[in-house]
């Protein structure tokens, strides 16, 4: 749920919309256009519409392993946030904690945090965000203090919060990173030079980089591990194929 430059007013509007529909398990092509809209897959994660920062109608398919997005009719402009970030999580966000989820969990606690996604991108202007929250406390609503975004693709004049700090290889990728705040808490992102349409890693490679960076510390909670877009306008069509991910401690 981010964007090139947040107002503090934006963090206002997702701390008043914390309450998230929950439904039931997702059965093949369920449609959700909801605002704050969500279901489960697999007994396992939620995957949710979460337009929230427009009213216009967005709507997304939800399949036994991910979600398309078949409806998009906001548009904003690009130096300021994106429209929403429909999803697929594991963990708990605003609330809304997947079946079973056993995150939070303390990072010195976890032995293991692997994750695979596979994406389908369109022409539009959007970002495929991959998010990694985290929180000095065993957080499940409201804003997290820590945002790890991973870009596997941009496309259109958007850009990560606050400003290029250098490059760096992780799981034998490179990335250019970018570090700031949007007001309501730190991000850093890694942004892929070209687009990356599946991957299968170590989410823990991304934590271990931010906390070497002094950003959080190893009594910090992992609180959420989520996967999406970020339409600016466009991105009918967008899809995230197959998401899996498991954190053992």
């Amino acid at each position: 749920m981010r964007k090139t430059v947040r107002a503090l007013v934006l963090a206002g509007l997702m701390a008043a919309t914390a309450v998230v529909a929950a439904a039931g398990p997702a059965q093949a092509d369920t449609t959700i256009c909801e605002q704050y809209g969500s279901t489960t897959i697999q007994g396992r994660y939620v995957v949710q519409n979460n337009r929230w920062g427009t009213s216009a109608t967005q709507c997304i398919n939800v399949t036994s392993t991910g979600f398309r997005l078949t409806q998009q009719q906001g548009s904003a402009p690009t130096n300021g946030a994106p429209l929403s970030y429909p999803s697929v999580f594991l963990g708990c966000h605003y609330t809304n904690c997947s079946p079973g989820s056993n995150l939070p969990m303390q990072v010195s606690r976890i032995r293991s945090a692997s994750s695979s996604i596979s994406y389908t991108y369109v022409g539009g202007t959007y970002n495929a965000s991959y998010d990694i929250w985290l929180d000095p406390t065993p957080k499940t609503n409201g804003v997290n203090q820590m945002e790890i975004m991973i870009w596997f693709n941009r496309q259109g004049s958007i850009q990560p919060i606050g400003s290029a700090v250098g490059n760096t290889t992780i799981g034998g990728r490179s990335w250019q990173v970018w570090r700031g705040s949007n007001g309501a808490n730190n991000v850093i992102s890694y942004v892929a030079p070209s687009p990356i349409t599946s991957w299968s890693f170590n989410v823990m490679d991304f934590v271990n980089d931010v906390r070497n960076r002094g950003a959080i510390t190893t009594s910090w909670y992992l609180t959420s591990i989520q996967a999406g877009f970020e339409p600016w306008n466009g991105g009918v069509g967008l899809a995230v194929n197959n998401f899996s991910a498991s954190v053992s401690g």
